[in-house]
């Protein structure tokens, strides 16, 4: 007779490094992985519950090696222990950041040097074969397997392809740096002092232009915040060339966010309305394909 798994409340307690009996506090929000709160003599950690997500690109090893190289950089928790499906960092005392805290330039001239310093420092300290981010590569796998997975949006796919295909040429070449590529504004946490960037399952090799266009995506940003956005980015004003290619990435930013919702919704566990975020992005890449298109 087998005996029965482990909760995954059991299997964080049972951690090795744990110096005396913990009792791991669930947290809500994640939407990729199940993170737990551990308090152990006096000192509060951070645990990460999740397995390679093979649908989305997810792979273990990359993610704790960009975390690894991230804390080298000055910019993530540190890294105490990981094993196959867990890793477990410093928890960090702080809030996380909303889409309005993004909406005010004194907040964005703190988030760029720390986006800056992860696409210019990280790739130096990555000591690990790492993976690369390529959005347009990314939709383009998500639409397989919509079709192969009897979604309801395969209708759908053939004109977002088209207008995948579309921006990837207007993007153009690219001088690739070590990008985070999932800018949400919760993977920001202010502790009062500085602000920590977290999660890293979907960094790798990427145009820097992703990550400023997903953080405008995901955060609602108005052209006059995107305008400061870029001049703090890169020291001048854009010009129309390097506008064309920013709102080229900012599309696919939310077009990716949509598809990898839609693969969410027929591959995923977790308890979460991914019907409802699914629509919100197709409505952000609307509005950006509108942008782009003007």
């Amino acid at each position: 007779m087998s005996l029965p798994s482990p909760t995954l409340q059991e299997r964080v307690a049972g951690l090795p490094i744990w110096k005396g009996a913990v009792a791991p506090v669930a947290m809500t929000g994640g939407i990729t992985n199940t993170n737990f709160m551990v308090e152990d003599a006096g000192r509060r950690y951070f645990v990460r519950i999740g397995s390679d997500i093979p649908v989305h690109g997810v792979m273990r090893f990359n993610e704790l090696a960009a975390a690894r190289a991230a804390h080298a950089a000055g910019i993530t928790p540190a890294v105490l222990h990981a094993e196959p499906g867990v890793l477990v960092t410093a928890f960090i005392e702080g809030r996380t950041l909303g889409e309005e805290d993004l909406r005010d330039e004194a907040m964005l001239s703190r988030v760029v040097p720390l986006v800056r310093k992860c696409h210019e420092e990280v790739a130096r300290r990555v000591s690990a074969p790492v993976l690369m981010f390529w959005p347009f590569h990314v939709v383009r796998h998500y639409a397989e397997v919509l079709r192969g997975g009897g979604s309801n949006y395969h209708e759908r796919l053939p004109l977002l392809l088209e207008k995948a295909d579309e921006l990837e040429r207007a993007v153009g070449p690219i001088t690739p740096v070590f990008g985070h590529n999932d800018l949400l504004p919760a993977n920001f946490i202010d502790d009062g002092s500085r602000l920590w960037l977290v999660d890293w399952d979907y960094a790798g090799f990427n145009s820097a232009l992703f990550d400023l266009g997903g953080l405008a995506a995901n955060c609602q940003l108005e052209l006059a915040h995107e305008t400061f956005l870029l001049e703090q980015y890169f020291g001048s004003r854009p010009d129309a060339s390097l506008w064309r290619a920013y709102r080229a990435m900012k599309a696919v930013s939310a077009l990716r966010e949509a598809m990898w919702s839609m693969v969410s919704e027929i591959h995923s566990s977790i308890e979460f309305n991914f019907a409802d975020y699914t629509q919100e992005n197709l409505n952000r890449f609307a509005a950006a394909m509108a942008e782009f298109e003007r």
